[in-house]
Parts: structure tokens; C-alpha cells; sequence
């Protein structure tokens, strides 16, 4: 009987997910507005009653989607916070995995795309914003300390600046090319950033910095996340 119990337990947890996976590809091809619960179930491949079993409303489903998001994202910046070896390349790591989850995790663009959305403001949230601003300014915080990031700066305006503006260069380059220039345009994006805020020891080494802003290649370390394939489902549109 325990077993069967934790048999039906892990297959609800499955359904969950696959249900988050579906909503997901269905907000970022329709936006808030224009999702349906029949399209969710239709993309996952259930009745409805088994969506409202697990989901109360549209409302309640893009909740759970915008709290995988941030899981997703988080589980990056701790990637991103491994793999460096100072505080600036921590932050170019970061920008690394956004371009890499807009281009590779539909549950984050979809997650995006929500928590942007003025028709989406009904959904209940903790305004994961506030997060990230925090985390981008402690990694200045620790790039000053580290003779990064030159002392005058307010890491905190930084954290302010740094959070839309990779979000306004997602969106032009969704609007403009279906993101095949994600890459490079954070690459120049950063190369501003980092020529302003740099001292003069580290502006030198700004071009291999913004360099770590690219694809990953076959072979190398895997960014983690869902497993939904690359590229958009349906019609591009913002995130």
C-alpha cells in the first residue's frame, strides 16, 4: 500500500509538471490574455479535469509558471556563481544563462513574459524582481572589494539598472530576431556596463569578460533547467 501510495504521488508530481510545461507554451505563444485552460490541457495531452484536479483557474496555473521560472533561474545563478573565478565574471556568467534559458527554457520565457505583462497583474507573486536587483548588487558589493568595480558607484542603482536593461534587450531582440542575436547584443549591453563601472585595472580586461557571453558548445557543461526543447512554440512575441 506505501508503495502505491508513493507511486500515485510521484505521478501527480509528473502531472504537475507536465501541466506547468504546457501552460508554460501556451502563455509564451498567447501571452496572459490569450491563453485558455482548454489550449493548457489540449498541449498536455489531458481532460480539463485533470487540469482543474491540480489548477484552480488560468490565474493559479500562471502562478505556478512564474515559480518554476524563478527555480530555473536560480538553479542558473548558481551555475553561473561556480563556474567563476571573480565577481564580474559571476555576473557575465549570469547574463550567460539568461540568453541561454530565453533560448532554451520555454517555462522562463513564458515566466518573463507573464511577470511583464500589464493584463497579468491579477496573478499572485513575490516580486522575484526584488531578488535579483539584491543578488546583482551584492556580486557589485563583492566586485568592489575585489578592485573590480571602481567604490563610487551605488551597487544598489546598479542592480537597478542591470535588471531592466537585460530585460529591454531580451525584448528588442525577440521583437527584431526571434532572439538569434541574444548573445550579442548582451555582449554589448555589458561592454557599456563594464567600461562605465570598471576601474582602469580591470577595464582592460572587459572584451574577455563580455567573450564569456556566448552559446555553450557541443560538449561543454550543461546549464540546468527543464527539458523543453529549444525555440519558441508558435508565433514569436515579447517575454
Amino acid at each position: 500500500m506505501a508503495q502505491d501510495g508513493r507511486t500515485r504521488q510521484e505521478r501527480a508530481v509528473a502531472t504537475r509538471a507536465a501541466l506547468i510545461e504546457a501552460a508554460a507554451a501556451e502563455f509564451d505563444e498567447r501571452g496572459f490574455v490569450g491563453a485558455s485552460m482548454d489550449g493548457i490541457a489540449e498541449r498536455a495531452g489531458m481532460t480539463k479535469g485533470a487540469l482543474y484536479f491540480h489548477f484552480r483557474s488560468k490565474v493559479d496555473i500562471a502562478g505556478a509558471v512564474i515559480a518554476r521560472q524563478d527555480e530555473i533561474s536560480r538553479r542558473y545563478a548558481e551555475v553561473a556563481a561556480a563556474r567563476s573565478a571573480s565577481p564580474l565574471e559571476s555576473l557575465m556568467w549570469m547574463s550567460q544563462g539568461v540568453a541561454s534559458q530565453m533560448t532554451r527554457e520555454v517555462v522562463v520565457r513564458a515566466g518573463l513574459r507573464l511577470a511583464t505583462d500589464p493584463n497579468a497583474r491579477v496573478i499572485p507573486r513575490d516580486r522575484p524582481y526584488d531578488h535579483w536587483v539584491e543578488h546583482t548588487a551584492d556580486i557589485v558589493r563583492r566586485a568592489i572589494d575585489a578592485g573590480e568595480v571602481d567604490p563610487s558607484w551605488d551597487p544598489r542603482m546598479i542592480g537597478h539598472v542591470v535588471s531592466p536593461a537585460v530585460a529591454g534587450v531580451q525584448m528588442f531582440s525577440d521583437m527584431l530576431h526571434d532572439r538569434a542575436d541574444l548573445f550579442e547584443r548582451l555582449r554589448e549591453l555589458w561592454t557599456v556596463l563594464l567600461s562605465a563601472i570598471a576601474t582602469e585595472r580591470t577595464r582592460a580586461d572587459v572584451p574577455r569578460l563580455v567573450a564569456i557571453i556566448e552559446p555553450e558548445r557541443p560538449g561543454e557543461a550543461s546549464t540546468p533547467g527543464a527539458t523543453s526543447a529549444p525555440g519558441r512554440t508558435g508565433t514569436p512575441g515579447e517575454a
